[in-house]
């Protein structure tokens, strides 16, 4: 079952976030970068993810029942990746895409009866879940200080999400899935303790109304070279929404490792 999101309002989107893309490339291309910053770079991040809440009622009214599928699933670990590229233009100027795919499809069986998106799906019985919570954002921000150790940033992000919840059991099957935009803000830091060595922070977040988003992570960095850093950390995501047509909030636990290249 689709959102009131159709596939027209999917491909606008996703024709928004190419033209952003596009227009960070052609800025970047006509203004010189700062001799500090790199043009360039590509990250690619990936390790285990855990949950630690994962909670689900849909539809959020008497016909849906709430349950949790770290009850179902267990907490994990599952495997993601996520890559970042990122240009930087005119100085101060930073453009980065991030694509971030999560999918898990855990097997089990339900502990108590659940009705969930106009099916009727019993306890004991053998019963596959698929959750997917694949995102793809476009963040701009400004290097709002720099000196030899310490550098931060100020931005904001636009994000689309593309997520889906889906039960299957025997002969019944249901799913609800959601395509969106989200405008999040953006904070990072980066301190360098040693010559080699980087501490960096980065947040994406919205608060308030019927629901909420926040990823951040925390790591250290070591370059390895003068255009090659490797990084180990700990990424959180957690979030969700509290609507008439769905409930759905869940806490997510990374242990990440970065490969970094320079251009």
């Amino acid at each position: 079952m689709m959102s009131s999101t159709g596939s027209t309002s999917i491909e606008r989107l996703c024709l928004a976030a190419c033209g952003v893309l596009l227009a960070a490339a052609l800025l970047a291309a006509a203004v010189p970068a700062s001799a500090g910053e790199p043009t360039f770079i590509a990250e690619l991040e990936a390790g285990p993810v855990w949950q630690s809440r994962n909670d689900v009622q849909i539809p959020n009214d008497a016909t849906g029942t709430r349950f949790s599928l770290v009850d179902f699933a267990g907490s994990g670990p599952w495997f993601a990746a996520r890559l970042y590229l990122t240009l930087t233009a005119a100085e101060r100027h930073q453009f980065r895409l991030l694509i971030a795919p999560l999918s898990i499809q855990p097997e089990g069986e339900l502990e108590a009866p659940v009705d969930f998106a106009g099916g009727r799906f019993e306890a004991g019985v053998p019963t596959t879940a698929t959750y997917r919570f694949n995102s793809w954002r476009v963040t701009y921000r400004y290097l709002m200080r720099e000196d030899g150790r310490f550098s931060w940033w100020l931005g904001f992000t636009a994000k689309i999400r593309d997520a889906k919840i889906k039960l299957d059991q025997e002969e019944v099957s249901a799913s609800k899935t959601d395509v969106g935009f989200v405008p999040l803000l953006h904070l990072a830091a980066r301190y360098r303790p040693a010559e080699r060595w980087r501490v960096l922070l980065d947040l994406d977040a919205l608060a308030g109304g019927p629901g909420r988003a926040e990823d951040f992570s925390a790591k250290v960095s070591y370059d390895i070279s003068g255009k090659r850093s490797i990084s180990l950390g700990y990424r959180t995501v957690e979030g969700g929404a509290d609507v008439d047509e769905v409930y759905t909030f869940a806490w997510l636990h990374y242990i990440v490792l970065s490969l970094e290249e320079r251009f």
